[in-house]
């Protein structure tokens, strides 16, 4: 009897992945996978000498063993992310250099890539074909396929230098974000804070203190932490401004101060990539990193930057202006400036003036039951799917989780999402994304796709369910749209199915479009209900949310492209960059890209975790690229009429059919092209932000 834990194709026993049986079975799954792969090169070796490939021979059984190591190890990294313990962490750290060396063994290896290009030099294939094999052959090239064997050792040994590094400079943010909290005892000390906050941080102090009596909420202690709950709850509405100052430069600092501080790794890590995009002929990382992007060239994302950072520091400088006038008139010292720990503060008490709308107060009318409800329903007319609860009927590794499974009009499942909604800053990271847990498939076992979506919310209380932010929902709607991407896809070869296949920059493209819905009135009042009333979202609310959306939109768009061009310039200005560091290079853009100059304090980019332990570097400008493909293709159901169930149903079953549907089937160019009918403007996107003006 089969007693693995690893059953791959199957969706996860994850109360079985502990840390005793992973490292048990894990050394044997890579066993396994090294041995599937000696056996595809001898029998791909047998077939080039019999000049027998075709694409079943050689394709199909190296998807097989790829999904295998990345099923397993996606499980174990999955883990790692929403259940992270010492252990875990310990195993994931000592498995990590081998699962590095495995992928460049798959990558480098002769007799692989000798067959792919044989195989698409001796047959005509279609355009999904085609194109799937140009991108395994890409990728074999930017993994040292063709680099001589000295070369080949310094780009394996950088290789597992940089996968070491991200998971260090990840780990020390954990630390460092669990590591800093402080006791408040007094009253004054959080004055302006909602109740909701005050009860999650008593609920903390209670549990940190291992108290006996029961949570006072009134009267404290309460715990004041940096999960992001807690602290943009606190630097939005607390009084104290030294709290707010001491809160915001120990979240600006994370992992800088520490021992194990990341600033030297950042150092290391930017040299290391650079290195190893000059082994494989790129001048520079950002080179490397475009040429498989839908960008394709520095100058080009250089160029859109630009063209959306010249308005937006205009209007945010008028923004500060209005902000420090404002705080000025309501008792802000006049010999003082505004600093970044007084913006989120100041700008609350703004927007209630100017929209009369306090964003806790709208909470109870997006409890998270009737926020999902919402957001099927929309789904469901738009792309004629259903989405039905099925959580009883899978393992979950936290009681939090929820499972779903969509339905086509026919009502057959199609495929299936695990959401797990709420912020556990002990155990889990920070932040919200989509990942995959299966991928569509019709090749060997039939597979269909199955999706993680992890947010980190306001958890649920004893007496209340999870009250949403509008923001919140905001995140719930993103996520979902690359849930969409991964689940509606009708591709049936994996390597081109949902997400996969999808050149970076053009990603964030459904996921950034069904936020757009957040905004659309019909849409939002179907959501809205108060918890305990049952009664709508006012009209007037929704207007006040309209208004907010632009609200102080130049100084989160200058925040934007600030990161987006830091991260470029990281990775891309090598003349420029010399002899400076990373922090020092940061600061002299901030000149263009902020009108509150970073503090001294301000070490941020010891915790930018998406460039230097996750997926962007040399590609966080994708938020803004794909920004202006999701607002231009909204535009399109705003050209037609919103209201009308036609035009939304016959617009809605387009956007189905090419961007969620054919996933990496085709260059995103083209597909944006099936849709739209024409190429990418930036004009919807500048509208949306409230730019227009700035630019006349």
């Amino acid at each position: 009897m089969d007693t693995s834990i690893f059953k791959y194709g199957e969706l996860p026993e994850f109360k079985k992945f502990t840390p005793e049986n992973i490292s048990q079975q894990f050394p044997l799954v890579l066993e396994k996978i090294a041995e599937e792969f000696k056996n595809i090169e001898k029998n791909l070796s047998n077939y080039l000498i019999n000049n027998d490939l075709n694409w079943d021979n050689v394709i199909n059984p190296l998807n097989e063993v790829n999904e295998i190591l990345r099923w397993s190890w996606g499980v174990i990294s999955h883990l790692n992310a929403v259940n992270n313990s010492e252990n875990l962490r310990d195993i994931y750290s000592k498995f990590l250099p081998e699962i590095i060396s495995l992928s460049n063994k798959f990558g480098q290896s002769k007799i692989i890539y000798n067959s792919l290009v044989k195989l698409k030099e001796t047959n005509n294939f279609d355009q999904i074909k085609s194109r799937i094999l140009d991108k395994e052959i890409i990728e074999m090239q930017h993994r040292g396929i063709s680099l001589k064997k000295d070369d080949q050792e310094e780009f394996n040994n950088i290789s597992e230098q940089l996968g070491k590094l991200s998971t260090d400079f990840s780990n020390n943010v954990l630390d460092a974000t669990n590591k800093w909290f402080l006791i408040l005892n007094k009253k004054s000390e959080v004055d302006g804070l909602p109740e909701r906050v005050l009860e999650l941080m008593a609920i903390s102090a209670h549990n940190h203190l291992k108290k006996d009596e029961e949570v006072d909420i009134k009267n404290g202690p309460w715990k004041l932490s940096l999960d992001i709950p807690t602290y943009t709850s606190f630097m939005t509405y607390a009084t104290d401004r030294n709290l707010r100052e001491k809160l915001y430069k120990a979240f600006v600092s994370r992992a800088s101060k520490e021992e194990k501080n990341n600033s030297q790794i950042i150092e290391e890590i930017l040299s290391l990539r650079t290195k190893k995009a000059n082994l494989l002929g790129y001048k520079c990382w950002a080179e490397l990193s475009l040429s498989t992007k839908m960008a394709k060239e520095i100058k080009k994302v250089e160029n859109l930057l630009e063209e959306l950072r010249e308005p937006a520091f205009k209007t945010a400088k008028i923004e500060l202006e209005t902000l420090d006038k404002f705080a000025k008139a309501y008792g802000f010292p006049k010999s003082q400036n505004i600093e970044p720990w007084d913006l989120s503060y100041w700008s609350e008490l703004l927007r209630k003036e100017k929209f009369n709308l306090d964003q806790e107060f709208l909470r109870p009318w997006f409890p998270l039951n009737d926020v999902l409800q919402g957001l099927f329903k929309l789904s469901e007319k738009l792309f004629e799917i259903k989405v039905v609860e099925a959580t009883d009927e899978v393992p979950l590794w936290n009681d939090d989780v929820l499972f779903f499974n969509i339905l086509n009009k026919e009502d057959n499942k199609i495929a299936s999402f695990y959401l797990d909604p709420y912020s556990r800053p002990e155990s889990k990271r920070g932040g919200a994304w989509m990942d995959e847990c299966l991928i569509k498939s019709n090749v060997g076992k039939k597979t269909l796709p199955v999706a993680y979506l992890i947010c980190n919310q306001t958890p649920p209380s004893k007496d209340k369910p999870s009250l949403m932010s509008f923001e919140e929902v905001q995140t719930l709607f993103h996520e979902f749209g690359h849930g969409l991407q991964h689940m509606l896809t009708t591709v049936n070869f994996p390597q081109a199915a949902g997400i996969n296949n999808v050149e970076w920059d053009a990603v964030e493209l459904p996921s950034q479009f069904m936020e757009n819905w957040c905004f659309h009135k019909t849409t939002l009042l179907n959501i809205a209900k108060h918890y305990k009333t049952g009664e709508k979202l006012s009209d007037e609310n929704f207007e006040k949310l309209l208004k907010n959306r632009t609200f102080n939109c130049g100084m989160a768009t200058l925040r934007q492209l600030h990161f987006a061009i830091t991260d470029l310039r990281l990775h891309s200005g090598i003349d420029q960059n010399k002899g400076k560091t990373a922090d020092e290079i940061r600061r002299e853009i901030a000149r263009q890209t902020t009108v509150i100059a970073p503090i001294q304090d301000d070490q941020f980019l010891c915790c930018f975790s998406h460039i230097f332990a996750g997926g962007y570097s040399a590609g966080y400008y994708s938020y803004k690229w794909a920004e202006v493909l999701s607002a231009d293709a909204f535009s399109m159901f705003e050209e037609a009429d919103l209201e009308n169930p036609e035009d939304l149903n016959l617009i809605g079953k387009k956007f189905k059919d090419t961007i969620l549907s054919l996933g990496g089937s085709l260059p995103a160019l083209d597909v944006f092209k099936l849709f739209r009918g024409r190429e990418p403007k930036t004009d919807s996107l500048i509208r949306h932000l409230g730019l227009s003006e700035a630019t006349q």
